[in-house]
């Protein structure tokens, strides 16, 4: 017997030949597509992946506190997997990519997190001030057409507060080893007019980038939801936060003249600041979170700023706290943020970093699991009555064989079946919101939603 997948095949075969015997070469190419997934994944492929080479992703817009895509509300569920470009590199981790993508399209979700920079350290994007290597460009092309493929969007961060993958650490050295810059302070990375220039060369080089595999320039391509300015940046040295709020209005600013299609965000953490919020100051989670330099009500403000976003890692934050206190600070973090969104901002909030480090003491995978429930019930309340909770990230997915890049956060899909069904089903009610419709688990179109 063929058996279902030789049958399958059998049919693609009859399928490539037209009445008259003539070869139908446009469609073998998804077959093989469909071929290759069905072998991979089986039928659970289907239950988010439809391939259709014909069809073409929308740009994500905004409208007041809600995303929208062709008139409709659009909703986050997604994961931060900063490494992509930096796998794509090399031949032997570059089909990691392609799983990870896989892997989210089959769980449904709509946007993963990446890095679009890497300066000066290995496999550096950027190799000195203004000086790129198109080797890693290359890759960092492989990585946005196979978010494309795949229905994912990019929310692409172009720069690091430390001195992972570069960061403004590295700005800063290159000055001052070229001569160009005498402060050695990191925090001249906003202040400087020389750093900052080189800055905004990065930026117009990275947003007009032509694609070498799609032909498609950046700053055209849907597949990227949104450029984020930096990872968390702080600048401890202004605590008055004047510094760091010119910089986002000027590096957002000049992004807007390069790039009219893509949203804009700044990477916050989400601290409250002296200047705009002092009522909310209590909020943070020590006075020391006072001074970061930081304010997100100021700099989320900004207009050229499309949406604000939030990271949340109490066990960083409060040492020594017990889980449930924890939770408590998680839940009035994030309900705080949100009601900014709706009150203050008018601009979604995302909540685009969050987890929980497997180092806690007395950890247990059921306290990562309450944790992932909480933040989906408040992000997916918040989405059913339109407010400002744009949906949340994780920190973060891997795949397999992975481990010796991972850290205490680093959750591989189809280990934790129960941390994998929160996410599909967060991806399953997020998607029956934006077609219209509370019966998330009957949702059998295009897109199958299946509980």
């Amino acid at each position: 017997m063929l058996g279902r997948t030789g049958a399958i095949l059998l049919g693609f075969k009859t399928m490539l030949f037209s009445g008259n015997g003539v070869l139908l070469y446009p469609i073998l190419g998804l077959v093989s597509c469909v071929a290759f997934i069905y072998l991979s994944f089986g039928d659970t492929a289907f239950q988010f992946v439809v391939l259709n080479p014909q069809s073409q992703m929308s740009f994500v817009r905004r409208n007041g506190t809600q995303f929208m895509v062709d008139g409709k509300a659009f909703y986050v569920n997604g994961w931060n997997s900063y490494w992509l470009m930096d796998h794509a590199v090399e031949d032997s981790s570059r089909p990691r990519v392609r799983v990870m993508f896989q892997v989210g399209a089959k769980m449904g979700l709509t946007v993963c997190r990446a890095w679009a920079f890497n300066d000066g350290t290995h496999n550096a994007l950027q190799v000195s001030l203004g000086r790129f290597d198109e080797r890693v460009f290359k890759a960092l092309d492989y990585v946005i057409m196979e978010a494309g493929r795949h229905k994912i969007r990019l929310l692409l961060s172009l720069s690091n507060n430390l001195d992972a993958y570069g960061g403004k650490p590295q700005y800063v050295k290159w000055a001052k080893e070229s001569g160009i810059s005498f402060n050695s302070s990191e925090d001249s990375f906003f202040s400087d007019p020389v750093i900052r220039n080189y800055f905004k060369i990065y930026l117009k080089t990275v947003i007009t980038r032509k694609n070498h595999l799609t032909g498609i320039k950046y700053r055209d391509d849907p597949t990227i939801f949104a450029w984020e300015l930096m990872n968390e940046p702080r600048c401890i040295s202004d605590a008055t936060g004047d510094t760091l709020q010119e910089w986002i209005e000027e590096m957002a600013g000049f992004i807007r003249t390069v790039d009219k299609n893509h949203l804009v965000t700044v990477g916050l953490e989400g601290f409250y600041g002296p200047t705009s919020s002092p009522e909310k100051l209590s909020i943070n989670p020590s006075k020391w979170y006072d001074t970061t330099g930081t304010d997100f009500i100021r700099n989320s403000k900004t207009a050229a700023i499309d949406f604000a976003s939030v990271h949340i890692y109490a066990d960083q934050w409060l040492l020594g706290a017990e889980l449930d206190e924890k939770m408590k600070y998680i839940y009035k973090w994030v309900i705080s943020h949100i009601e900014d969104g709706d009150k203050v901002l008018k601009k979604p909030v995302l909540l685009t970093e969050f987890g929980l480090s497997d180092r806690n003491k007395k950890f247990d995978h059921s306290h990562r699991d309450e944790l992932y429930k909480t933040i989906f019930d408040i992000m997916y309340k918040s989405a059913r009555d339109k407010g400002a909770g744009a949906g949340a990230l994780i920190w973060q997915l891997m795949v397999e064989g992975m481990e010796k890049f991972t850290d205490d956060y680093g959750i591989v899909p189809g280990e934790r079946p129960s941390m994998d069904k929160l996410m599909k089903k967060q991806s399953c009610r997020l998607l029956a919101l934006h077609h219209g419709t509370d019966q998330w688990p009957k949702r059998r179109s295009k897109t199958q939603c299946i509980a």
